[in-house]
């Protein structure tokens, strides 16, 4: 799939798979703007998509905050002049069941997930219906479609992100943008790793393919939703779980 002459935008895109996907969009030709909270992980992501040859803007930014989302979209179109490729990424958890959850569990998680793809939305979205021509993609999770016990604040957030991908699909489809949503199963990551052998293992045993996936699994679905061959797909969520929630 070949991403020549694209410009995208990643956010949490430093590490697990936001750096999966932002290097697979280098590797396929495309220029990549990135953002996150950690300036040491960013410059080390940003130094491997520079290897692939293509351009590079990698800023520290509190997505859930609509100024600094401004000023790092008029950072990337100063840099870039056009925007072809938005992946909302950014995402927390603060696991805890829900008559134990506080307030301010609730509100990070809603903020930092939800609310940044629509801030990260609404500024991005601007320069590709100039060009009537782009492609959104938000990465919820497989919690988000099925809901799971503890995580009261993260599904919430995650089906939030579906119907804000769905409500996106139809705003901005006769500008030619098209908005789809990738819903990861577990998939082997940081946090992942976290949770233990014996737990990992309990996990697998409910995937009906029987592992966990990779952080590259993701990469290539969201490179595909971003390519021209995708480009009668939107509104759509696609499950990348191994079959957890057939």
């Amino acid at each position: 799939m070949n991403l020549k002459e694209k410009f995208a935008v990643v956010t949490g895109g430093s590490r697990g798979i936001g750096k999966a996907i932002a290097l697979a969009f280098s590797r396929s030709g495309a220029s990549v703007a990135l953002c996150g909270t950690n300036e040491a992980t960013l410059k080390e992501t940003a130094a491997e998509i520079e290897k692939a040859g293509v351009g590079c803007l990698a800023l520290k930014v509190d997505v859930s905050k609509g100024g600094e989302v401004e000023a790092f979209s008029k950072a990337v179109l100063e840099k870039f002049g056009k925007i072809d490729i938005l992946v909302n990424n950014a995402g927390i958890t603060r696991d805890n069941l829900l008559l134990r959850m506080g307030e301010d569990e609730w509100d990070e998680v809603l903020a930092t997930n939800l609310k940044s793809a629509f801030l990260m939305t609404k500024f991005f979205v601007k320069p590709m219906m100039r060009a009537r021509q782009g492609r959104i993609i938000n990465i919820t999770s497989v919690s988000g479609v099925k809901g799971n016990a503890g995580q009261a604040n993260y599904a919430a957030s995650k089906a939030g992100m579906i119907g804000l991908t769905k409500t996106t699909a139809r705003e901005f489809a006769s500008r030619n943008i098209t908005c789809n949503a990738v819903a990861p199963g577990f998939i082997q990551t940081d946090m992942t790793q976290s949770l233990g052998e014996k737990v990992q293992q309990e996990v697998a045993a409910q995937i009906p393919l029987g592992y966990l996936g990779e952080t590259s699994d993701i990469a290539q679905v969201v490179l595909f939703l971003a390519s021209d061959g995708a480009r009668y797909i939107t509104g759509q969520v696609i499950c990348v779980d191994g079959g957890m929630v057939i």
